[in-house]
């Protein structure tokens, strides 16, 4: 019953629904497999193998592909799970990469591994994933060194980490703590793991090292110290003390102390007197004296008179003391007789004197008078037997100092130069005592008197005929014979042979300064002058006629100072950019300037002037002071110099070493040049290996020089000629690299890409001869041809390609070319054959040159037309500053010799009698 109700129901929803569809629609079709997860680069430390995954949905099947083959089935690890979302397939599949797998590989590719997923629309490629050996070499390719630095300089403390995969990162340790720079501004840490610090503080004093870490290790480089020292300081003056003469002339004084700051960490003292003293006058106080009374007055009815005086002989000034006593006197004028008043007058005209009263007063009267006579008598003797007793000993004085012969003190003779200032007798007035010159020492006897020997005309000294002074030194004793009548050629009589001070400085210099061949010269020169000149290295002495005093002779040398036997002038940015040079001896005397000739290597044709150019001398004591800076020069500069494009040229009257040095003139830097020198072996290879040397020197013949010298010694040759680079003053190294080295023949053993030049080692100088080596290694000895291109460039600077062929079997031919700017002069010419221009001629254009002319032909514009007025007030200051231009022009013309500048410029000035002169006297 129930079902066939059921089947009614049933029948009658079937009548009442719609017409059911001719076809229906087919599940939709599978998805590409799309990657969840693909595999990611991965490092293989020391053995432990990595692990590659990858997951994709749909897909029916996923595998790795390692280099282009299939990973086997059996390795593989594989997970299915359905996504809750989609209701899709989600498959994800591990394998295990090893170390030798990986390094099975050979070849340049590396070693990488992909998915392939499928699914019944088709299959999907994930990315490569490339699975590399990892590894962190120990040795720093450069390590951070060790430095002083002044307060609030920039400093760079360079680290090139070792080499690495995957790049090692870099830390910089500050004592062992990390250097962050964001949380100190005053630190910088460059893309090239460089360390700088912007302005150096006290408090960056400290210990540094260079960190580089990787998934491998971590490696710390060596420690470097840095140390910033404060140079000293002068404070303010004090105020002047009071003169410490209460009368007269005396002495005040102030003084200052190096505590602003004082020095710190080695910084330098304080250059300059701590204390200065002036001469002060104190008006002295004059005590007021009386004058003499004047007459007494007449005698008034009071029976006195009265006298006066003055406190005016002298008057009390400047606080003296008033005089004492009383400015007016009075006595009885009647020495007793006269009566006060009418009785006592009355009483004394009615009794006369009686006799006896009378005779004992004119008796007082005549025994006082005697009395006053015989002490003046004794007065008068006294005064005669002192004047006698004077008188002799004068005498006595006198000829026991004309016995003993007259040593006049500080004698110095009168320059033979300048005809302006006639020669002056010797101050013969001068304490009796030693002879002081730069030669001589003459002790005072034993017996000579202390007291000072007023020389006149009289008659006393002209039966002495000739004096002897004897001349005491220490490694001789002579005597030399000076006439009576000492003049002003007295001191030209003085000849060098004995003379016991240069004895001692020849000694000197022997001990301290070395004289290698090639690097000194030395000669005897005596008043016409001469030119010392160190071939092949620009370097030259000029000595003009008359700067050596007539009759004197004197060894004179010139070197060369090898940069590892001295100290070197540069400080902080400063650079040096010429040889140190000694002349000497260094204190003899000179009557007019030298010339000393430096080539340097600062680079000068800029529009600007880069430069702040100083020369700079050495104490005994081995300390460098300046000398003066160019363009700053005033009335006490002691030098001149005369720069040009590669050498310059100081006037100067002191003998003894010096360099020039250089820094950077805000805001451009400056660039100095420098020479780049291609060496290899001259003997034939015989072994499988081979070297390349290139030197960064400076551009000067005497750098050049050296370098041939050393490697002379080392028996190589120079390929070609050198060639020039202008190095910039920034903080970028030098970079030299090799290219192009047949890869089938030869093999480059340098690990790195590049070697590189620290800026610091080239800008300073203090590291000589810098070089680079790149060692090969042929593949047989039957390759015999090397082709390959060296670059050499300054980091984000100038550079230059080396173009190499050669036979390595062969010998090599020596390629030492002249250096640039130095001539065949012969090491040392004496006399007047040293000089171009011919002394006739020189005196004639100084005579006509040194008056000042009102049109301004004079030596002036002889100055400006030799390119010699810089600074004039130098010249001007000379006694012929003609003269001492001559000398300038024969010094920068010693390589070409030729009077065709010098006949130009005398010429534009207008100075014909001059020029024929020149042409019928020397050979213009």
């Amino acid at each position: 019953m129930l079902d066939k109700e059921k089947r009614s129901e049933e029948s009658s929803d079937y009548s009442e629904s719609e017409v059911l569809p001719d076809s229906f629609p087919s599940a939709p079709a599978e998805p590409l497999p799309e990657f969840l997860l693909e595999p990611e680069d991965a490092f293989i430390v020391k053995n432990r193998p990595v692990q590659l995954r990858c997951r994709a949905s749909p897909a029916t099947q996923i595998y790795f592909k390692c280099n282009g083959e299939w990973v086997n089935q059996n390795d593989h690890v594989t997970r299915e799970s359905l996504d809750q979302v989609t209701g899709l397939v989600v498959r994800e599949v591990d394998i295990s990469v090893s170390r030798t797998q990986v390094e099975e590989l050979f070849g340049l590719e590396d070693y990488w591994c992909q998915c392939v997923a499928w699914s019944s629309a088709g299959t999907t490629k994930s990315n490569r994933a490339y699975v590399r050996i990892a590894y962190l070499r120990k040795n720093f390719e450069q390590e951070p060194l060790g430095r002083e630095a002044r307060l609030e300089q920039e400093v760079l403390l360079q680290c090139r980490p070792p080499d690495g995969m995957p790049a090692a990162e870099v830390d910089w340790l500050k004592n062992e703590d990390v250097i962050d720079p964001s949380q100190d501004s005053n630190f910088l840490i460059t893309i090239d793991h460089d360390l700088i610090i912007k302005q150096a503080r006290l408090s960056d004093t400290a210990n540094y090292t260079c960190v580089a870490r990787n998934v491998v290790a971590r490696r710390r480089s060596s420690t470097a110290t840095l140390i910033v020292y404060v140079s000293g300081g002068w404070s303010s003056w004090t105020e002047w003390s009071e003169c410490n003469a209460r009368c007269g002339r005396g002495w005040q004084r102030r003084t200052r102390s190096c505590t602003n700051p004082a020095p710190l960490n080695g910084g330098i003292f304080c250059e300059g007197p701590p204390v200065q003293r002036v001469t002060c006058t104190t008006l002295c106080p004059v005590d007021g004296g009386w004058t003499e009374w004047a007459k007494w007055s007449a005698c008034g009815t009071e029976c006195t008179h009265w006298r006066s005086r003055e406190c005016q002989a002298p008057p009390p000034i400047n606080g003296g003391k008033h005089c004492s006593g009383s400015m007016m006197e009075s006595k009885n004028c009647t020495e007793g007789l006269c009566a006060r008043n009418k009785k006592v007058s009355v009483e004394h005209a009615s009794h006369p004197l009686s006799p006896g009263m009378g005779v004992a007063v004119y008796t007082g009267l005549v025994v006082a008078l005697l009395l006053t006579v015989v002490m003046a008598l004794g007065v008068g003797v006294l005064a005669y037997r002192r004047r006698c007793r004077h008188l002799h000993g004068d005498i006595a004085d006198s000829s026991s100092a004309l016995t003993a012969a007259f040593h006049p003190g500080n004698y110095k003779p009168p320059r033979q130069d300048n005809p302006l200032h006639p020669s002056a007798p010797p101050d013969l007035t001068a304490t009796a005592g030693a002879f002081r010159s730069p030669l001589f020492s003459l002790p005072q006897g034993i017996n000579d008197s202390p007291h000072k020997i007023l020389m006149t005309t009289s008659p006393l000294l002209d039966a002495l005929p000739s004096l002897k002074i004897k001349v005491y030194n220490s490694s001789t004793l002579s005597s030399l014979e000076l006439p009576a009548d000492m003049g002003v050629g007295d001191g030209e009589i003085l000849s060098l042979k004995s003379v016991g001070t240069m004895g001692r400085e020849r000694e000197f210099h022997s001990h301290t300064l070395s004289r290698e061949p090639g690097l000194s010269t030395s000669a005897t020169l005596g008043h016409l002058g001469g030119r010392l000149t160190i071939s092949n290295t620009g370097v030259s002495l000029l000595v003009p006629p008359g700067t050596i005093p007539q009759g004197k002779f004197y060894e004179m040398y010139l070197i060369i100072n090898k940069w590892d036997k001295t100290t070197l002038p540069s400080e902080g940015s400063q650079t040096v950019l010429s040889p140190v040079v000694s002349c000497g001896p260094s204190g003899m005397l000179l009557n007019r300037p030298v010339v000393l000739t430096l080539p340097h290597c600062a680079q000068l044709d800029t529009p600007t002037p880069d430069w702040t150019l100083t020369l700079k001398t050495q104490t005994h004591q081995g300390a460098w002071e300046e000398v003066l800076t160019v363009g700053e020069e005033t009335l006490s500069s002691p030098c001149y110099l005369q720069l040009e494009e590669e050498c310059c040229h100081v006037l100067m009257e002191q003998l003894g070493t010096y360099g020039l040095v250089g820094q950077s003139c805000p805001p451009r830097p400056a660039c100095k040049r420098l020479q780049l020198a291609l060496f290899a072996p001259r003997a034939p290879c015989l072994s499988l290996d081979y070297s390349l040397r290139i030197y960064s020197i400076h551009d000067t013949p005497h750098a050049l020089k050296e370098v041939l010298d050393l490697e002379r010694s080392l028996g190589g040759v120079l390929l070609e000629d050198p060639k020039l680079l202008l190095f910039k003053d920034s903080y970028h190294n030098l970079r030299l690299s090799i290219h192009d080295i047949p890869h089938n023949h030869w093999r480059s053993k340098l690990l790195a890409k590049y070697q590189e030049i620290p800026f610091y080692h080239i800008w300073s100088g203090s590291q000589r001869p810098l070089h680079c080596a790149f060692s090969l290694e042929r593949a047989s000895l039957a390759v015999s041809q090397l082709a390959c291109k060296i670059c050499v460039r300054q980091v984000e600077g100038e550079g230059q390609i080396f173009q190499l062929r050669t036979d390595i079997q062969e010998t090599l031919p020596p390629h030492s070319p002249l250096p640039s700017g130095s001539t065949c002069l012969p090491s040392s010419q004496v006399g007047p054959y040293a000089f171009r221009l011919p002394n006739s001629i020189r005196q004639k254009i100084c005579a006509s040159l040194d008056a000042p002319s009102a049109r301004g032909c004079d030596w002036r514009l002889l100055a400006h037309s030799l390119g010699f007025d810089r600074y004039l007030n130098y010249f001007a200051t000379k006694p012929s500053p003609t003269g001492v231009l001559l000398d300038l022009w024969e010094a920068c013309h010693q390589g070409d010799a030729d009077l065709v500048s010098l006949a130009t410029a005398l010429e534009e000035m207008g100075k014909s009698e001059v020029l024929v002169v020149m042409t019928t006297d020397g050979d213009c």
